[in-house]
C-alpha cells in the first residue's frame, strides 16, 4: 500500500541525532515516508542521511547548497512532498523536542476534520520539559504577543510540531512566504486561516534537545518579531 504522509526534517549539523530521530518516526508511523531536508551540513549529517536513505525506500534526502533559514529548508520540502501523491505533510524537528509517538494523534486529528493540526505547548495537557522560567516565558509571550497583534485564537502560534493536509499547502501561495526563520511558522499558520482553513491544536510536551545546539539567534528573534506586524498589514 503506498504512503500517504510524508515527514519533513530539516538538518543542519544533526548528525548524533539523525538515525535515532529517522527509526523513531518510521517505527510510530508506519505509513509515513521520511524525507531529511539537509543545509549541507559541515558534520557529515548529509553523508548519513543518503546512507540512511540508500538502506531504507522510506527514507528520502533533499541536499541544499547552502544554510539557508528553517523556512526554506521547509519550502524545499513542501515542494518536494507536493510533486508527489502525499495526502499528509509533517514538520518537525530532528532533536527529540517534538516525540515522534505523538506523530499518530496529528494524523487521527487531520482524519477527523482539521486542515492543520499544531502540537500546542499552551493548551490542556501540553507543556515543556527541561526550560527554565525565562525561556517559558519568552516563548510564551512571544505566542501571546503574535496571538494579540494577528487576532487569531491560536495558542501556540510558534511551534514547529505540525500537521498539514496537502491541500493548505496548495492553497497558501507558498512562493510568497516571506519569512526564514522562526516567523515561518507563525506566517503559515495564520495564512491558513485567512484562508478558511480548520485549525486545531492538540497537547504536547515539548522537551529539550537532546545533543547539539539551538538554533535560535538574535536575528531569527528580531524577524519573529516584525514579521507578525507585517503579516498584520498585508493586503489579503
Amino acid at each position: 500500500m503506498p504512503q500517504d504522509a510524508l515527514v519533513i526534517i530539516p538538518t543542519y549539523n544533526e548528525l548524533e541525532n539523525l538515525e535515532p530521530i529517522t527509526s523513531a518516526v518510521l517505527d510510530s508511523l508506519p505509513r509515513a515516508d521520511v524525507l531529511i531536508v539537509d543545509d549541507n551540513s559541515p558534520d557529515g549529517t548529509g553523508e548519513k542521511a543518503a546512507a540512511l536513505a540508500a538502506r531504507n525506500p522510506r527514507v528520502h534526502v533533499l541536499h541544499r547548497e547552502a544554510k539557508q533559514g528553517l523556512g526554506r529548508a521547509y519550502l524545499a520540502g513542501f515542494d518536494w512532498a507536493l510533486a508527489r501523491p502525499y495526502r499528509f505533510i509533517f514538520e518537525m524537528d530532528a532533536d527529540f523536542s517534538h516525540d515522534p509517538k505523538r506523530l499518530p494523534a496529528l494524523i487521527e486529528a487531520a482524519e477527523q476534520g482539521a486542515d492543520l493540526v499544531l502540537g500546542s505547548r499552551y493548551v490542556q495537557g501540553g507543556g515543556t520539559v527541561n526550560w527554565g522560567f525565562s525561556r517559558q516565558a519568552i516563548s510564551q509571550c512571544g505566542s501571546l504577543y503574535a496571538r494579540t497583534i494577528l487576532g487569531i485564537p491560536v495558542r501556540d502560534l510558534t511551534g514547529g510540531f505540525k500537521c498539514f493536509r496537502r491541500e493548505v499547502l496548495e492553497g497558501i501561495d507558498l512562493k510568497t512566504v516571506q519569512s526564514v526563520g522562526y516567523a515561518f511558522q507563525v506566517e503559515l499558520t495564520y495564512r491558513a486561516i485567512q484562508r478558511g482553513f480548520k485549525v486545531r491544536e492538540i497537547p504536547i510536551l515539548f522537551e529539550d534537545r537532546r545533543v547539539g545546539q539551538s538554533k535560535m539567534s538574535r536575528k531569527i528573534f528580531f524577524e519573529a518579531a516584525t514579521m507578525v506586524w507585517k503579516l498584520r498589514f498585508a493586503k489579503k
